[in-house]
């Protein structure tokens, strides 16, 4: 595990913050996320339930960075409508966080406990999937 802390980024949580006050609505947006693209440029998100399953704001956000040209992600949090503040990503969102950008720092904790730590110490002893995909010599 990473024993270095990593700074917050409070501009981050505010901009999720925000997306999930204003453009969450009902049961089929209740989170949203926000990602600092190496470039520093901050993309927004919300998730998609659906009662057959649905893409967190997490992984929404991957590919509205991408639609943007950001390919390579510094940061990442979510934030619960109804004031619910950072949520932790999920089991499944750990590990495409994980596969996607093996360098990324999440935002995670509540209210004045609030910190940054790299993905690989949420999911420790990760099983990374391109370690076990066939070399294309």
């Amino acid at each position: 595990m990473t024993t270095q802390p990593h700074p917050v980024d409070h501009e981050l949580i505010q901009a999720a913050a925000h997306v999930a006050r204003t453009r969450c609505r009902g049961d089929n947006h209740t989170m949203a996320a926000a990602a600092r693209a190496k470039d520093g440029r901050i993309v927004t998100a919300v998730n998609a339930y659906h009662f057959t399953g649905g893409p967190c704001a997490e992984l929404v956000v991957i590919g509205a960075a991408a639609a943007q040209g950001a390919y390579e992600l510094d940061t990442i949090v979510a934030v619960g409508d109804r004031d619910r503040g950072v949520v932790p990503p999920c089991g499944r969102c750990r590990q495409v966080l994980l596969d996607y950008f093996p360098t990324l720092k999440v935002i995670v904790g509540e209210d004045d406990r609030v910190r940054s730590v790299a993905i690989t110490d949420l999911l420790p002893e990760s099983y990374v999937w391109a370690d076990h995909q066939l070399d294309t010599e």
